[in-house]
């Protein structure tokens, strides 16, 4: 397969799946203290976690939206706005075009593939809410070192399993040492979440887990340190990591896939 056709290919793969993210973002988006949404934005029941945000039943024209003033309706007024399927269709086809690109034909771009439409959630909802939910946290994590475990196995991969296993626990420890010093500036959500990043970095060696967690604490700085001079924050306000973890651990996998 040529690197145009590939790259395409994973463009639409990123695209298919980024356009299935809106229903999980908008039932995850709520505050930590709050069960996840089970109804669509205009109050009515919704099933399962892939697709439109809105229901079937919103389809239909006239469709009113909810007013419930209930503590515990289904959309609050703090309750932010879904993002669009266009915005994390491409946004998800974006970083799966760029993984292609580093990554080339080896078989661990599959793995990047499927793990990418997880990333970009867990990004839209934490830089929303502040929350990196445990459904997504966890089995990524899993995931990550069960898919890396059976390349492994493959011909032509360019990484290590075990350095991988080992960049999960280092990074994951590193993170969770962060959260006991100043939890107020490090949630446990972004442990778990380093969990999955040590993984992936790992899987090009101890440079890319260094280089992945510069990028993430480079951004992270820059971002609060943007907020402070536009004095919309001050070094006291707490901002959503997640985001920066995971676009610090995209920087480190596309420059080690590419240097590999």
């Amino acid at each position: 397969m040529t690197t145009g056709l590939l790259v395409l290919v994973a463009a639409v793969w990123g695209a298919s799946a980024g356009a299935l993210l809106p229903r999980a973002a908008y039932r995850f988006s709520v505050p930590s203290d709050e069960p996840w949404r089970d109804r669509c934005p205009d109050g009515h029941p919704l099933r399962g976690w892939l697709g439109a945000a809105r229901c079937g039943t919103c389809a239909h024209a006239g469709s009113p939206p909810t007013t419930d003033p209930r503590p515990d309706a289904s959309v609050s007024s703090h309750a932010p706005d879904t993002p669009s399927g266009v915005l994390l269709a491409s946004l998800t086809a974006l970083v799966c075009a760029v993984l292609a690109v580093a990554t080339g034909t080896r078989p661990e771009l599959a793995v990047w593939l499927l793990l990418a439409p997880v990333g970009v959630l867990l990004a839209a909802v934490d830089f929303r809410v502040r929350r990196l939910p445990d459904p997504l946290t966890l089995p990524l994590a899993a995931t990550a070192l069960a898919l890396l475990g059976l390349t492994a196995l493959l011909p032509e991969h360019a990484g290590h399993w075990r350095t991988a296993l080992y960049g999960a626990l280092a990074l994951g420890a590193g993170y969770y040492l962060l959260y006991r010093i100043n939890p107020g500036g490090m949630g446990f959500g972004d442990v778990k979440l380093a969990v999955g990043a040590g993984a992936v970095l790992g899987w090009y060696g101890w440079p890319t887990v260094l280089l992945g967690t510069f990028a993430a604490f480079l951004l992270g700085a820059l971002y609060g340190g943007a907020l402070v001079l536009a004095r919309r924050a001050d070094r006291k306000t707490a901002v959503p990591f997640g985001p920066f973890l995971l676009t610090g651990t995209l920087i480190g996998l596309l420059i080690g896939a590419y240097t590999a």
